[in-house]
């Protein structure tokens, strides 16, 4: 059986204005720690992770590259040590222009990683600064010409839109320095305000000033018509890839296939239950260190649930619900469930129903939350 592993690093130098991922910034003091706590939680799952074969390692956050070289090392000797990671993997980490340099790339290169994913977000340095990031739009450009220099094959970007200050006309500019560089896959994000950001506070005193409507939706009719024009196939609603340079990670999240986390705050998904360790990274440390478990809970979703959950993330991929796929994992047919709303989103020309298969229009990529909510248990 093969798995995919994400080890979640809660790092980063300096917290973006938007951001509510689960990391914290300013605790040098607990890098080593947590890397030995990381160790001592992967090496427990040994069975596991030994047994399985282990065909996509993520490593994400935060920014995993702020660990120094030397947290590094001790993370791959351990996977080298406890995990079966399969010939031809996909290793990717996550990394941010400003926290890069030639020591560190050599240990992950040396350590099985193949893929980097680079948080660009613009090339405007007044939108990066008005964001919250640590970088200029110079040092991304230069990140990604170390990251190849140093022998990565595959290069992948994340741009976001709708950022304070942005224009179309500088978002477009932005997508074209992307294309000229040596990447092969781009991730494109709209800006969501989320709650208890500086940026949500900001909103709530009504001092964030954001592009208007009409502008954003500018931006992302750029994104899904410049990228493909440029030889990056839209295979996911966010996610554009040269041929063969899909994420092969994410697409086990968006084809409901299982996969083990790591770390403070991973979610696992594995034999039908979802599991999530504690976010809480000084806890997760020192139950790890302990050798207890850092899970903070799990649920197995009830069938309407885990079948609505699988339809709704496999219409984010450009191959939609295969109904093949469908009744074999629930053993249910998917027109006889869903064929009603099915219709009703396709009057709406949302959908497009295929030769087993049930896909989003361009307009329903859209609004996909519409044709997500369709689908929802009442």
């Amino acid at each position: 059986m093969s798995i995919g592993l994400y080890i979640h690093i809660p790092f980063c130098q300096q917290k973006c204005l938007y951001c509510d991922f689960p990391s914290v910034a300013g605790r040098e003091d607990l890098y080593a720690a947590y890397t030995a706590a990381l160790c001592r939680e992967i090496a427990g799952k040994g069975g596991l992770l030994s047994v399985c074969t282990v065909d996509t390692v993520y490593i994400g956050g935060g920014t995993p590259t702020v660990l120094p070289a030397g947290c590094l090392e001790e993370l791959g000797r351990c996977l080298r040590a406890n995990v079966a990671v399969a010939a031809g993997a996909e290793f990717t980490f996550e990394a941010n222009p400003g926290t890069l340099d030639g020591d560190k790339l050599a240990v992950l290169r040396a350590n099985g990683a193949n893929r980097v994913s680079l948080g660009v977000q613009a090339f405007d340095d007044g939108v990066l600064a008005a964001a919250g990031r640590i970088h200029t739009a110079a040092q991304a450009a230069e990140a990604v010409a170390a990251v190849r220099k140093a022998g990565f094959g595959r290069i992948s970007i994340d741009l976001m839109y709708g950022l304070p200050g942005q224009t179309a006309a500088g978002f477009r500019a932005g997508l074209e320095q992307a294309a000229a560089l040596p990447v092969e896959h781009v991730s494109v994000y709209g800006l969501k305000v989320e709650e208890g950001t500086p940026f949500a506070r900001l909103a709530a005193e009504g001092r964030l000033v954001l592009p208007d409507e009409a502008e954003d939706e500018a931006m992302y009719d750029l994104a899904a018509s410049f990228l493909p024009a440029r030889g990056f196939a839209r295979y996911e609603i966010s996610n554009y890839a040269r041929p063969g340079a899909e994420c092969r990670h994410n697409l086990r999240y968006w084809r409901y296939e299982p996969y083990i986390g790591v770390g403070a705050a991973a979610h696992s998904f594995w034999q039908g239950e979802r599991l999530a360790n504690t976010a809480d990274v000084q806890e997760y440390i020192a139950r790890a260190l302990a050798g207890e478990s850092p899970l903070a809970s799990r649920e197995r979703p009830e069938a309407a649930v885990a079948m609505a959950e699988y339809a709704f993330l496999a219409l984010r991929t450009a191959a939609g619900v295969s109904y093949e796929d469908f009744a074999a994992r629930f053993g249910r047919e998917f027109p006889r469930l869903y064929g009603a709303a099915a219709d009703k989103l396709a009057r709406q020309g949302l959908v497009t129903a295929g030769e087993g298969s049930l896909r989003l229009t361009e307009k329903g990529q859209k609004f996909g939350n519409i044709v997500f909510a369709a689908f929802l248990p009442d």
